[in-house]
């Protein structure tokens, strides 16, 4: 019986070991060309959204607003950094969180920008 119980125990534990080979992280590779790409994207969408934060519309509306009008303005640009990583055939879960996670620290960024601003032009003595 308990030869038995072992073999069981042994098979089950093998299955989980093997299901957990197709679920282990598998490291990409991408070139410097690509690499490259990337930055340069990044730069771009780092550089669109200052220059919509220099427009003088955004200071006149709420800074939540105005954040979402500047990152709604920008997305498309964005969307390019979406493309490279399509190119390079990284798996659209690794770069849509890559594209979420850049999306969601220069929204703060960009609120936090924005809300200083406010506050500067309210400040007394202005």
């Amino acid at each position: 019986m308990n030869k038995y119980l072992f073999l069981v125990l042994s098979l089950a534990a093998s299955l989980a070991c093997a299901d957990d080979a197709k679920n282990e992280w598998q490291n990409t590779s991408l070139s410097d060309a690509v690499i490259e790409k990337i930055q340069t994207a990044k730069y771009d969408y780092k550089k669109c959204v200052s220059d919509e934060m220099q427009k003088t519309g955004y200071q006149q509306i709420d800074t939540r607003n105005a954040t979402d009008a500047i990152m709604k303005q920008c997305e498309a640009v964005l969307a390019k950094m979406r493309e490279v990583y399509t190119k390079a055939e990284v798996p659209e879960v690794i770069a849509d969180r890559h594209l979420k996670q850049m999306r969601m620290q220069t929204t703060r960024e960009v609120l936090q920008g924005m809300m200083f601003s406010a506050a500067s032009r309210k400040a007394p003595g202005q």
